[in-house]
């Protein structure tokens, strides 16, 4: 008897329940402290299928790792995609890492601190995938100061590794019952950019005030 295919979107369902099952008792318990016997229990699957699929916790991380770039990536570049406004283009990239970042806050969280628990050849990896991501605000980033809408003399690289920290940060103490709503968050983070980063005279089409061009 020919054994039947589960549908690739059932599989799809379970592969998501994995990771976030993962996700949950690696920042809840630490990686280290968490086996693949005890994710197996909380996604309702027989350790055997789980080992199947992953036959290591560090392949289980990496995939988790994999999964949160992934999702970050996309966010900021369709978010950035859909304007045309340079300035409108940084705030809606802001608010779509910010709302990656919370969205699927157990999945960021293990991938901004349990990287270390990764041996020598997966670190090197996901280092790879981090810095790809980084490069897309590098270039962001970039085409603002060249296009005059960021203050001169403001450090392009220094801007990003700071703001990147800062955002990367609330995934640490954001509660969704908390005081703080995520977009009373976005909004001062933006205040913030306005004020400290953006030159004043420059409008939302990315033209100065007072120029004829």
């Amino acid at each position: 008897m020919v054994p039947k295919r589960v549908p690739p979107v059932r599989k799809l369902d379970d592969q998501n329940d994995v990771l976030s099952s993962a996700a949950r008792l690696f920042r809840d318990k630490g990686f280290e402290k968490t086996s693949l016997k005890e994710i197996a229990e909380a996604c309702g699957m027989l350790p055997g299928s789980l080992y199947y699929r992953y036959s290591t916790k560090e392949a289980l991380l990496v995939e988790l790792m994999r999964r949160g770039v992934g999702l970050v990536t996309t966010e900021v570049e369709m978010a950035y995609a859909s304007s045309d406004d340079p300035v409108e283009r940084l705030r809606l990239s802001v608010n779509a890492h910010l709302r990656a970042l919370l969205v699927d806050s157990d999945t960021v969280y293990v991938l901004l601190f349990e990287w270390r628990a990764l041996g020598t050849e997966a670190r090197e990896e996901i280092i790879e995938l981090r810095d790809q991501y980084e490069s897309l605000w590098s270039d962001i980033l970039e085409t603002m100061i060249e296009q005059g809408v960021i203050q001169k003399g403001v450090d392009g690289r220094l801007l990003r590794l700071v703001g990147l920290g800062a955002l990367n940060w609330v995934a640490t103490w954001f509660d969704p019952d908390g005081v703080y709503t995520l977009d009373a968050i976005g909004d001062f983070i933006w205040q913030i950019t306005t004020d400290g980063v953006l030159r004043k005279d420059v409008n939302h089409s990315g033209i100065s005030e007072g120029s004829n061009s």
